[in-house]
């Protein structure tokens, strides 16, 4: 199959102008999923299900186009494929089994799922039949490092989110402050992790697609991270801990 540029390329700018209006959109609106879930939503998905069909695609979609791609195999392509779904595999296949979370709306996971679709459909479309792999890539510094951010953005995102887990009890919905890990420094560890990751992938391939979701991602997740600061200042008088230089999210 042919590059299709012009696909790769709308996607790419849709993505860093969604990212845009969705930053300035949450500035006054919180994403209503989890503790922002407004009681008069009707339509809702039990979390687990949830969060397994939403991120489904972004595995999906990558690894059928792998498995039915018709140019001869490059180990370039194979590893940054491989490095996009481990996350999207770890998300679908292990994340929404462990998660103890509320419902979400079925608008939500509506919009996740075309996202999911589009994003694993151009990031795999880019890194199969667009990307140009050199003869000295695999030692690129850029490609050292990106790899490096990315598997350390996944372990504090996964340790992070393992840590929101043991909060509660199984069935229990009371909010607590998380301790622990990255969260006596960022209130969003778990959101932190994610952004570090994206951002490795955004280096190690140097291109427009990686690098317009990174910022999408950004944009979307990084605004709630300081929901979750204000939300928690706002519920716990003793938040943050003095004895920490807590910070609502990287800066």
């Amino acid at each position: 199959m042919a590059c299709n540029e012009g696909f790769v390329w709308s996607v790419s700018l849709t993505l860093v102008f969604g990212g845009v209006m969705f930053f300035l959109r949450q500035r006054t609106v919180r994403t209503r999923y989890g503790r922002y879930l407004e009681p008069s939503v009707v339509w809702l998905v039990p979390g687990r299900l949830a969060w397994f069909v939403q991120e489904l695609p972004a595995f999906l979609i990558p690894a059928v186009m792998v498995l039915t791609a018709q140019a001869p195999s490059r180990l370039g392509r194979s590893l940054l494929l491989c490095t996009f779904c481990l996350h999207y595999f770890q998300r679908t296949f292990i994340f929404s089994l462990l998660i103890n979370g509320h419902p979400l709306a079925l608008k939500t996971v509506v919009y996740a799922i075309v996202f999911c679709s589009i994003n694993g459909l151009v990031q795999g479309h880019h890194l199969l039949h667009c990307f140009q792999y050199t003869q000295t890539w695999l030692t690129d510094i850029c490609l050292v490092i990106g790899l490096i951010l990315f598997y350390l953005g996944m372990a504090i995102n996964i340790h992070s989110d393992h840590i929101l887990r043991c909060l509660r009890k199984p069935g229990e919905l009371t909010y607590r402050i998380p301790k622990g890990g990255l969260f006596d420094y960022v209130s969003g560890a778990n959101y932190f992790g994610e952004i570090i990751e994206w951002l490795g992938f955004a280096i190690a391939t140097g291109s427009f697609p990686a690098i317009s979701f990174a910022f999408f991602t950004l944009c979307s997740i990084g605004p709630r991270a300081c929901h979750h600061h204000r939300f928690y200042k706002e519920k716990f008088s003793d938040y943050p801990p003095s004895r920490k230089a807590l910070i609502p999210f990287i800066f």
